[in-house]
């Protein structure tokens, strides 16, 4: 190779150190600059060091094997070994590290057998063996895991990979002490958490929502008082919201109740003024049609509509609350809804709900002139007599029935004083809890699988909804919401999503979505 005389100065050096390096092979450059240091023994394919905190940079050969045991290492490194492909053994044994960072083994796509025994680790970064493609076995015996919501992960791939991983032990939490991670039950219930975050604002007030199913197909039924329409959406399953279907109108519309009978859907809808009316779904129009009214000497100013079935039979009652009210129970009898019963006259009703209790059909009336009263369906009479009440709950503004854990409670709504939470015990209902509801106009149960809640809608504050402990066999605050003057919560379920109306008498109607949180993320 020829060079160029540089004169002996220090560029000429350079010039001729530089140009010999490049007849020096490369295996030779690599091993003058990869000293061994004395606590290692290295071969072209192997490295073993004991006592030892370095970490080979730069190394002769496809090292496949390496040995790092009773080292100082206080962390495993983002990529401490990438720049060693052709491993296939790492043994990382009896170090002092706890952290291992995400990116660790990054890179060892060909690694088959990974020991990180007798160590500190507590836990591992999520993901952290996804590269390990190759991995035959795994060993991480001798560490003390926590088997919280952070070992989610880890508990998810013991099960799923192909690999043979030792006994992972777990420290804590309590329960766990001592046992090993494969043998938790599931983490679904410590590691998960809802929430309801807003989805979509619909732009006028309401104050009822009622939903129906017809045809594979999720619609609404929103009572809109001030803009006198009863407006019906339905749910879009390509832009995944509630979009406008049709637009029943009338005067000063307070309630919407969705009926389905065989193929056949109506909607009663609720007036102060002008007589309420059935409407009926009329494939041919394509919307829904004037089917029916009802008498205005009956009802004359409705304020619940309650749907039930008693032996094969489709009801509805209404709620009267005016002060010479008169609520009556409806029956379909094939060619309409004919007046079946009047149930009693001068309380001012506020609201209907209908409950099975001891496998026998009741009816609860609210009012604002007594307590709640008891209506049971007499089979003889096939009509609903007085039972019993309920004491010492004055000026019922609303009562809800429903079920946990096989259990019949009632929510009932009061607007000064407390609003109660209540519980049958086979004789009567007991009140199992208190809520200060100052301002409350509704206090609506609803579940979503195994998550209870209570809404609690208040005009004067924040609407709050409660969830139930099953620890405590309580209620408990969950999260606030702000609707301005509540009037109903209705719960909506769809496409495997859950949703849950809040209609607003004086501003914005609001769907939230009920979403569930990991916390092992």
């Amino acid at each position: 190779m020829a060079l160029r005389r540089g004169g002996g100065g220090a560029p000429g050096r350079l010039l001729l150190l530089l140009g010999a390096a490049c007849l020096i092979p490369p295996s030779a450059q690599v091993r003058r600059l990869a000293r061994c240091p004395a606590t290692c023994s290295c071969t072209k394919e192997s490295i073993i060091c004991v006592g030892s905190s370095w970490v080979p940079r730069i190394v002769p050969g496809d090292i496949s094997s390496l040995s790092l045991v009773n080292g100082t290492f206080s962390e495993i490194k983002d990529r401490m070994f990438s720049h060693l492909p052709s491993l296939q053994l790492l043994l990382l044994n009896s170090n002092s590290f706890t952290v291992i960072r995400d990116d660790a083994f990054a890179g060892l796509f060909h690694l088959e057998y990974l020991s990180l025994a007798n160590n500190h680790i507590k836990a591992l970064p999520r993901d952290v063996f996804s590269d390990l493609d190759s991995l035959i076995e795994l060993d991480l015996r001798g560490n003390n895991f926590e088997c919280d919501c952070k070992a989610k992960w880890l508990y998810l791939w013991l099960k799923m990979t192909n690999s043979t991983v030792s006994d992972v032990l777990c420290i804590g939490p309590p329960e766990y002490q001592e046992k090993k991670l494969n043998d938790v039950t599931s983490f679904d219930y410590e590691c998960t958490t809802t929430d309801f975050v807003v989805h979509q604002t619909l732009p006028y007030q309401s104050v009822s929502v009622d939903t129906f199913n017809s045809k594979n197909d999720v619609y609404v039924a929103i009572a809109q008082p001030s803009m006198e329409n009863c407006m019906v959406l339905e749910w879009d399953h390509i832009e995944m919201n509630f979009r406008s279907y049709d637009n029943i109108t009338g005067q000063s519309i307070v309630g919407c109740k969705a009926i389905l009978i065989d193929d056949q859907v109506f909607v009663v809808v609720a007036q102060l003024f002008g007589g309420s009316h059935i409407y009926r779904y009329d494939e041919s129009w394509t919307k829904f049609v004037k089917f029916q009214d009802i008498e205005v000497s009956r009802i004359s100013k409705p304020n619940d509509i309650e749907l039930f079935q008693i032996e094969d039979e489709t009801f509805f009652v209404i709620a009267d609350s005016s002060k010479a009210g008169l609520s009556t129970v409806y029956k379909w009898n094939s060619k309409g809804f004919y007046s079946y019963q009047s149930l009693h006259e001068w309380f001012r009703d506020t609201d209907a709900e209908f409950v099975e209790i001891d496998g026998k059909s009741h009816l609860i009336l609210s009012s604002r002139s007594q307590v709640p009263i008891i209506l049971q369906w007499n089979k003889s009479s096939k009509k609903f007599v007085p039972h019993s009440d309920i004491p010492n709950m004055e000026d019922v503004l609303a009562v809800k029935s429903f079920r946990m854990q096989n259990a019949l409670y009632l929510s009932l709504t009061r607007f000064i004083g407390d609003s109660r939470v209540m519980r049958w015990n086979s004789k009567q209902f007991v009140e199992v809890q208190a809520l200060p509801s100052r301002g409350a106009m509704t206090l609506q149960p609803f579940s979503f699988k195994e998550n209870h809640y209570l809404a609690l809608g208040s005009d004067y504050t924040f609407s709050q909804i409660y969830q139930w402990d099953k620890e405590k066999q309580l209620f408990k605050k969950f999260k606030e919401i702000y609707v301005q003057a509540p009037r109903s919560f209705t719960a909506v379920s769809t496409d495997r999503r859950d949703f849950f109306f809040a209609s607003s008498f004086k501003g914005k109607t609001k769907i939230f979505e009920h979403i569930v949180v990991d916390l092992s993320l």
